[in-house]
């Protein structure tokens, strides 16, 4: 039996409870709810669907009667920040979310679009949408309790969405493309023939060139990242087949956001030097991406082993990632380093080196933290090498 939005959490003193409700969620469990018209275990999803929000959705969390889904519901929910991203790459007037969920994304590209649909096979999910869409004032967005991929079969638009399901019907979780829920390889000339446009979100655990093998309609992928964690990948999938898609890295942050874009398959010559006195550790999404050829060439930067990912110059420039002053540069061999420990805590970072960060702490003897930044990798003639560094932050 379908679960059913129950009309009684919208009432005042209930929503205040949610809201304002700062106690041990166990001890409320073992209590029960104080509204007889609402079980304990409705009244506790709330609440802390509410609290694992705070940060992610904070629209949601600030407007008052919004509903919640279940935590599990959230965890594949985009955060505001991805889906306005999201809502800015693409255009159009009429666009359709096939997998519409708690509408996050559905939500932002209202805000683009004249005309939204939205698409969920799961009444409550779908009732929750549309409830609190009516409570943050957007008027453009449909809603249809229906599977998306058959309930679109007589129309077009100028953009189709999907954030297909990454779990199985025992909630396990999925990788491969042909596992996702609805399946969109087995549906993707279908969607082409409704639309010019589809996007497709992924989990950033999905390999790239598998990806494009499998579309095969690739012209862009969008490796979003968060505060220098890679939350999601987008495919812009058209009808021509492409093997030698647009990537575009980009990094989300407070105020800001680093991009750096290639085409997949891009070469270039590596040029390896030892380490001068800049040091550059790309981003996150660079890494997913796997544009570490490419971005040494755009930034002039050298490579210190073509493993290692790390970059050196003589010059300080803007970069997409950390930047580093070397202060040090100490082979790694027990003499020299005996005589370079002359401090009792850093931030060590290993990169292509055999030993992983604790084994180091606890070899060296070295704590977490501090204004220290160490970097223990392998350089251009395979020399295992630690490098002292200063942060640089502006």
């Amino acid at each position: 039996m379908e679960r059913k939005l129950n009309t009684a959490l919208l009432k005042p003193d209930v929503q205040d409870f949610i809201r304002h409700f700062s106690g041990d969620t166990s001890r409320l469990a073992f209590s029960g709810s104080p509204f007889p018209e609402i079980d304990v275990r409705e009244l506790l999803e709330q609440i802390e669907s509410r609290r694992k929000i705070e940060k992610k959705l904070p629209t949601w969390y600030r407007n008052s009667n919004i509903c919640y889904p279940p935590k599990l519901n959230l965890e594949q929910t985009s955060s505001e920040q991805t889906a306005a991203y999201k809502a800015e790459i693409v255009k159009g007037r009429t666009m359709v979310d096939l997998t519409g969920g708690f509408g996050v994304d559905s939500y932002f590209f209202s805000k683009k679009f004249e005309r939204v649909d939205h698409f969920e096979t799961n009444e409550y999910l779908s009732a929750l949408a549309k409830h609190n869409f009516k409570e943050l004032n957007i008027e453009n967005v449909t809603f249809y309790n229906e599977d998306g991929i058959s309930g679109i079969k007589d129309r077009n638009y100028d953009l189709i969405y999907v954030d297909p399901s990454r779990r199985t019907a025992e909630k396990r979780k999925v990788f491969l493309l042909e596992d996702y829920t609805p399946d969109i390889l087995g549906s993707l000339s279908y969607l082409l023939k409704r639309t010019k446009v589809i996007m497709v979100k992924t989990s950033p655990m999905l390999d790239i060139s598998l990806g494009i093998k499998s579309f095969g309609h690739v012209a862009e992928i969008h490796v979003v990242a968060v505060d220098n964690e890679v939350k999601e990948l987008l495919w812009i999938l058209t009808s021509e087949i492409n093997q030698m898609p647009k990537i575009v890295a980009v990094n989300l942050l407070q105020e800001t956001m680093e991009q750096f874009e290639f085409n997949y398959g891009d070469q270039v010559d590596d040029i390896f030097s030892y380490p001068m006195d800049y040091l550059y550790e790309p981003n996150a999404s660079i890494y997913k991406s796997g544009g570490f050829a490419v971005i040494a060439e755009k930034f002039r930067l050298n490579k210190l082993h073509k493993h290692s990912h790390l970059f050196t110059g003589k010059d300080l420039i803007d970069f997409p990632g950390r930047r580093f002053r070397i202060v040090k540069t100490v082979p790694y061999s027990k003499k020299a380093m005996k005589t370079a420990l002359d401090f009792e805590k850093a931030n060590i970072t290993v990169r292509n080196f055999p030993e992983s960060v604790e084994a180091i702490r606890k070899k060296w003897k070295i704590k977490d933290g501090g204004d220290i930044y160490v970097f223990f990798t392998t350089v251009a003639n395979n020399e295992k090498m630690m490098l002292l560094c200063e942060k640089i932050t502006k």
